[in-house]
């Protein structure tokens, strides 16, 4: 079968693509530099520009495109932060508008920013009022833009994404100050932080192309959230480093800017509908993914 996916050089997707590609798969890959990339007799990699009709039919599409959040918030990368995820989320839409043959599924990528700031309110996927801060402002304008997606009658998954653990995306960047031995907590470390791995995230993904019930928003974190001061003390535990450090939220801000509400704030966020659909984790304790990702014992 032939699935579509944006951003499929990226974290998620390159790890989404593997995964078909072992299952005999062929995957089209939309990048904005597809000269890069080899193409071979599995991965097709394409430009925005040559997503046309005359591709083969897409038994699935899946969105993961969209500017980096990592980087100061300017006016500017604001701005690509939002119209980067609208501008190729309506490509898309338009793409299976216009298709003959219509995809089953369209999961497009948003994330648990979605439900806004809260040390105590618990989101699942049943809480309908976004946040009012600017990543639920993304996330709300982002969805809006996919959901129109089901004007033709594609079953549409909305992925909320948490915190994604693995080698490569948040985690690196946390790990950074533990192994240069100044590792802590920003603020009072009581935001909490919901988190998946990165395996768990593929494995959702294609739990929810495989299960036609499921549609609409989905929350792909892990059913155990942290606070930040109990992960981060998890993580030096795991890397054998101390933890001692406290960088003041204030302090933390004024480098960071808007940016720092990925670190700073948080939300605690429940995967429900994938529970009650009969999901089994790989990763439900975070001792355990840290591990697996390290390779530490």
């Amino acid at each position: 079968m032939n699935y579509l996916i944006s951003g499929g050089t990226g974290f998620v997707g390159s790890n989404l693509a593997k995964r078909f590609r072992q299952n005999g798969h062929h995957t089209f890959i939309l990048t904005r530099n597809p000269g890069q990339y080899q193409n071979t007799k599995d991965s097709t990699y394409l430009h925005v520009d040559e997503l046309t009709t005359d591709l083969p039919t897409m038994e699935g599409i899946i969105n993961l495109a969209g500017e980096s959040l990592f980087g100061y918030w300017t006016t500017e990368k604001k701005e690509k932060i939002i119209n980067s995820r609208i501008q190729m989320t309506e490509k898309l839409v338009r793409f299976i508008h216009e298709s003959h043959v219509k995809p089953k599924t369209f999961i497009s990528a948003s994330a648990v920013g979605y439900y806004g700031i809260s040390g105590d309110l618990i989101f699942t996927e049943d809480t309908e009022t976004p946040g009012n801060d600017f990543l639920a402002t993304v996330a709300k304008k982002w969805e809006t833009a996919a959901r129109k997606a089901e004007g033709d009658g594609v079953r549409t998954v909305l992925s909320r994404f948490g915190v994604i653990l693995g080698k490569q995306g948040a985690l690196p960047m946390m790990a950074l100050p533990f192994r240069l031995f100044c590792g802590g907590t920003i603020g009072n470390g009581e935001q909490w932080m919901s988190w998946v791995h990165i395996d768990d995230v593929v494995e959702m993904i294609m739990y929810c192309l495989h299960h036609p019930s499921i549609q609409g928003p989905v929350n792909l974190t892990a059913p155990t959230p942290l606070q930040h001061k109990d992960f981060m003390n998890v993580l030096a535990n795991v890397l054998h480093r101390p933890y001692w450090t406290k960088i003041p939220a204030p302090l933390f801000r004024l480098g960071a800017g808007e940016m720092a509400q990925l670190v700073a704030d948080g939300q605690f966020v429940l995967p429900k509908k994938l529970t009650d659909h009969g999901y089994q984790f790989q990763h439900w304790e975070l001792r355990d993914a840290l591990k697996q990702i390290y390779r530490t014992k």
